[in-house]
């Protein structure tokens, strides 16, 4: 029996730091009998080759349980052991009356039992009176419910005819807003507006599964064939039936590699540091446990750190080697009888390839840049919900600030803070002004403590290494120059063997020098430090605005505009350091 508790534990622990695949559906509901078996089929393979290429990433289906094929999709996908998170558009007990029949009201009731709901609050303007009745009060709050899952999933299944229409909320109207941000009609287009004129819809992966509807001319539009599975995001369409884009399967092959290191080091992490807290935990048990955004911060703060210095190590090891081959080389070629230098040389490029090898082989790299802006990220989301600021009305939504210019690939990112957002909705009061001082005090802090403090002392550390490393520079160029002037001086009176050791001297003080200068250009330390400055400005301005504010709702201001400023920054920084990976063949 303890046995079988300890790996229970061990399997909630784990997909308690793992961030999960989210499927989300929009469908009809009036699917034509006739296909809902081949329907089905289509679904299970779906998740199947979904679950085969992605092992380490949990497979979570979120569906508003519409009937047709929202509950279609949950129930493949619970049959597959996926976790079900069920959005409602109001009150469970008042969507209940869409399902008039008994069996339809059992097979509903059924799947809320299995699924985590998240009961979704009335639009600004609605009333429970109002939206009880058909009209366009209740096919608002439907369209609200689709909207909440087109922006928490990271692929869209759309069992879909391929025809637009008009009708609020529905499926053609949901796509659309998937792809491109263009709200239903009615709604405000919001903060949605600013990432799509950034990103557009190239990071957004829809799964469309065609399919007939049960009423005259149901059949799709021209050419689709009911069963076919197309991949879309806002400008391209695959050919029927193709595998998944390369470029949206390299992105969730990064969440699933973050898994994998997750679980990997998951000991390590567990005796870390404690991270921040957000008011929120792991949510779940056994293999549904579900990650909060505090947890998958300090996954990935671990991580970034750990594999920062997996990078560091690699690059000393390589410049190291650098050096050693300059001096070897020159040896061999001013100083008799030093031939072995040459082999010695050939196996130190050797040494330096088989290392950058090895670092790139196993993405130290890209891991350390795409954790850190990931912890980054997840530390202003954090924050910010403990604050009770939110951007769009729930709770996603740092990512929306982050990423926005950046490549395909980074889109990973934005995916985990997706779901982090989905799975903590419970948000602190607005009015909880405690919590509001603590996160002042704790993110933004002051010259000892929080972030104000922390850039503060790096920026000292930072300057006083690089001050010591410059003048080291200097003292080596120095050393160099004054070689060569007593061998200018001294060229006649010094005996070749003599004029040849100085010469290697000179050039051991020269290889130093150089190789020096060119490991802290791969750091950035330079830009690095301006970084620290940059930042300590701004949060040394965000804490002085801070302790002028008249009011809490001053001061959240003041925090979201400071969210934004930082992740900006760490962005930038992330695609600096992209653009200078380790490579052996330029030491």
């Amino acid at each position: 029996m303890d046995m079988v508790d300890s790996e229970q534990k061990s399997s909630a622990t784990a997909n308690a730091t793992r961030a999960p695949l989210v499927v989300g559906i929009t469908s009809h509901r009036n699917i034509a009998a006739r296909e809902i078996e081949s329907l089905r089929r289509r679904v299970r393979e779906l998740f199947l080759r979904l679950r085969e290429d992605f092992p380490h990433a949990p497979l979570t289906i979120l569906s508003p349980l519409a009937e047709g094929g929202d509950q279609l999709v949950a129930e493949e996908g619970l049959k597959l052991g996926a976790r079900l998170v069920a959005p409602l558009p109001f009150a469970r007990e008042l969507y209940a009356q869409d399902f008039a029949g008994v069996a339809a009201r059992e097979r509903f009731e059924s799947l809320c039992a299995q699924a985590r709901l998240i009961e979704l609050p009335l639009l600004t303007g609605h009333t429970h009176a109002e939206v009880s009745a058909p009209g366009d009060q209740r096919n608002r709050q439907y369209a609200h419910v689709g909207m909440f899952v087109a922006r928490h999933c990271h692929l869209l299944l759309a069992i879909w005819d391929g025809k637009p229409s008009h009708r609020l909320g529905g499926t053609a109207q949901i796509v659309d807003y998937f792809l491109t941000g263009t709200p239903p009609g009615g709604f405000e287009r919001r903060r949605d507006k600013r990432p799509r004129l950034y990103g557009g819809g190239d990071e957004r992966l829809l799964c469309h599964l065609v399919c007939s509807r049960d009423m005259p001319d149901g059949t799709p539009a021209t050419p689709l064939q009911p069963g076919q599975v197309i991949w879309r995001n806002r400008d391209e369409a695959s050919a029927p039936d193709a595998p998944m884009p390369q470029a949206f399967s390299t992105v969730f092959a990064h969440t699933d590699a973050f898994n994998a290191d997750a679980v990997k080091y998951a000991d390590e992490i567990e005796a870390g540091d404690a991270g921040i807290d957000d008011g929120a935990s792991a949510e779940g048990d056994g293999a549904l446990a579900q990650p909060s955004p505090a947890t998958l911060f300090r996954v990935a703060d671990w991580l970034a750190i750990h594999f920062q210095r997996r990078v560091l190590l690699a690059m000393r090891v390589i410049y190291l080697v650098a050096f050693v081959m300059g001096v070897a080389f020159t040896m061999y070629d001013n100083l008799p009888d030093q031939d072995h230098m040459l082999f010695a040389f050939l196996f130190l490029f050797a040494t330096g390839v088989v290392v950058n090898a090895i670092a790139r082989r196993r993405d130290w790299h890209r891991k350390y840049l795409d954790y850190r802006a990931l912890a980054e990220g997840l530390r202003v989301q954090c924050y910010w919900r403990r604050a009770g600021i939110s951007l769009t009305g729930d709770p996603e939504f740092a990512r929306d600030s982050l990423m926005q210019k950046q490549d395909i690939e980074l889109g990973w990112v934005r995916n985990v803070m997706r779901s982090a957002g989905l799975f903590a909705q419970a948000w602190p009061e607005r009015q909880n002004e405690e919590a509001l001082r603590g996160v002042i005090d704790e993110w933004v802090g002051d010259a000892t403590h929080g972030e104000l403090g922390y850039y503060r002392v790096r920026t000292e550390q930072r300057e006083r290494s690089h001050r010591i490393n410059e003048a080291i520079g200097a003292m080596c160029l120095l050393a160099g120059i004054f070689i060569s002037v007593v061998l200018a001086v001294l060229v006649h009176t010094l005996s070749n063997d003599a004029k040849n050791d100085l010469i290697v001297v000179m050039a051991v003080f020269s290889i130093f020098a150089a190789v020096r200068e060119a490991y802290s250009f791969r750091k950035a330390d330079r830009e690095l430090i301006r970084q620290y400055r940059f930042m300590e400005r701004v949060f040394g301005n965000a804490r002085s605005a801070l302790d002028k504010a008249e009011d809490t709702d001053e001061q959240r201001e003041i925090l979201q505009a400071l969210g934004e400023a930082s992740l900006a920054e760490h962005v930038e920084w992330a695609v600096m350091h992209r653009q200078r990976p380790l490579e052996a063949g330029k030491m």
